[in-house]
């Protein structure tokens, strides 16, 4: 069984750029005030939720491993 993430976007740091849901058009969506959301708040780890994690032009989303709360991304440092 493979890894599952936690999810999470810093809406006081989204600027809305829409870079997440074309880059993981499962993963995120926009609200009607264009903050991101992810659609599940936890999920199967994915390349297209990690790349979209990466290319977050304001680092808003942060990735955690479920079962043990350890970050994913960004890395850290």
């Amino acid at each position: 069984m493979g890894d599952r993430w936690r999810i999470e976007v810093d809406r006081g740091v989204c600027i809305g750029s829409g870079m997440c849901v074309s880059t993981a058009p499962g993963g995120f969506r926009l609200d009607g005030a264009r903050q991101s959301h992810p659609v599940e708040t936890e999920a199967d780890a994915s390349e297209a939720v990690l790349a979209a994690a990466e290319g977050c032009p304001v680092e808003a989303i942060a990735l955690r491993l479920s079962d043990t709360g350890e970050q994913v991304f960004p890395p850290d440092e």
